[in-house]
This record gives structure tokens, C-alpha cells and sequence, in this order.
């Protein structure tokens, strides 16, 4: 129940999203990776040269989707 129901007024939080193929997220505190693929349902991720899967989704913060680097250039 949001505090909306009880009388106050801040909206509930959004849900965490899954990470989708593009999306920028990071994987521990200020270490970003994209995600570059999704195989069985295991996240990979890659960070220069590095790629690695990502067992844990729920570590996973989506920090820019794939659209908003489309949006700001800065696809690959």
C-alpha cells in the first residue's frame, strides 16, 4: 500500500527494471558495464575488452537504457 492510500502524498518508488541488451548498468558502486547479450537468461557484460556473465541479476542497476545512449550518441 502506497502512503497515497493513507492519507499522504508520495507516490510509491518504481520497480527496478531488468536489464536489457545496450543498457548501461553497474555492476558494484561506480563500476559501469554494457550488456551485450542475454543467453538462457544470464546476463553478459562488457567493460573494455572484458566480457563476463552476470549471475546475480539483482546487483544489476540500470543506470542509462539503450535508447537514452542512442539519444546521446553513445552506442558502441
Amino acid at each position: 500500500m502506497t502512503d497515497e492510500h493513507c492519507g499522504g502524498s508520495s507516490p510509491e518508488r518504481p520497480r527496478p527494471t531488468a536489464p536489457r541488451v545496450g543498457d548501461e548498468v553497474e555492476y558494484a558502486p561506480g563500476l559501469l558495464a554494457i550488456v551485450t547479450d542475454i543467453r538462457r537468461g544470464v546476463p553478459y557484460l562488457r567493460s573494455g575488452p572484458r566480457q563476463w556473465p552476470v549471475h546475480d541479476t539483482a546487483a544489476l542497476r540500470v543506470r542509462r537504457s539503450r535508447e537514452r545512449r542512442i539519444s546521446n550518441g553513445d552506442l558502441w
